[in-house]
């Protein structure tokens, strides 16, 4: 990504010590725990859509595979949640608060350089992740007979691919939202729109065939699919797989020409 305002000149970077990098690191973890509605959101609201369905016993139906409804449905949804909410809906609102503020422009007159809190603001958000999932794995396998994936290794690349799927729409809608309530209300609406096409509303095989196909290629859909196909100890489909990894790319590659730091 590069500084896109010609009025700033940028004295020469040097590596920083690690010193620095715990100290934004700390930083950056203060203030996303600060953040009540972004810190609960992300983990509460998945938590409690797996507890509420665990408790109800919907998640101890059997599927005609002889899978769970809690494996094969309930955690694939509710992880896939997990990772939207952070990065589609929380990230952009940070880095607009950042811009807002000045954050982003007082970094870049410093040896450091501004997508070090953008670095930064990944790896937080990183832990808020697994902290969620592991959360919801352990509380669903402690009570509710969750499993571990039965392809644990295409369930990491999924992971992976759902993340930077995921990360790439959210620092893409940062990139251009104007203001921090405009990337708060994109962040959300991109939210719903994919959750309501990718199954989080009911199955996505109900939905009308354009529908159902539109819900696929998007990061909720493709990631919610493919996860449940490896939860249950199948190979994922190469099209979720394509479209997981093409909207990273392409999210990605607009946001570094479009990322503006003041």
């Amino acid at each position: 990504m590069t500084m896109t305002d010609p009025r700033i000149e940028l004295p020469a970077p040097r590596p920083l010590p690690a010193a620095a990098w715990g100290q934004l690191l700390l930083a950056e973890a203060r203030m996303t725990a600060r953040d009540t509605s972004g810190l609960i959101l992300p983990i509460g609201m998945p938590f409690l859509l797996l507890v509420m369905n665990g408790i109800g016993q919907d998640g101890d139906q059997r599927l005609a595979d002889g899978s769970t409804v809690m494996n094969a449905i309930l955690m694939p949804l509710t992880v896939t949640m997990v990772v939207a909410l952070v990065g589609v809906v929380n990230m952009p609102s940070f880095l607009a608060t950042y811009r807002k503020y000045g954050v982003l422009k007082r970094l870049a007159v410093t040896p450091a350089r501004p997508v070090m809190i953008l670095l930064a603001q990944v790896a937080v958000s990183l832990a808020q992740v697994l902290i969620g999932v592991g959360l919801m794995f352990g509380v669903g396998a402690a009570f509710f007979g969750v499993t571990p994936p039965a392809r644990l290794g295409w369930a990491l690349l999924v992971g992976v691919l759902l993340l930077t799927a995921m990360y790439g729409v959210g620092i893409l809608i940062a990139a251009v939202a104007p203001s921090v309530n405009a990337a708060l209300a994109l962040g959300l609406g991109a939210f719903f729109v994919m959750l309501a096409l990718g199954g989080g509303f009911g199955p996505a095989e109900n939905l009308p065939g354009v529908l159902q196909t539109i819900g696929e290629s998007l990061p909720y859909g493709a990631g919610n699919a493919a996860l449940s196909d490896v939860w249950v100890g199948e190979r994922p489909e190469p099209a979720h797989i394509a479209a997981l990894g093409g909207w990273g790319v392409v999210t990605g590659g607009l946001a570094a020409r479009l990322f503006r730091w003041v």
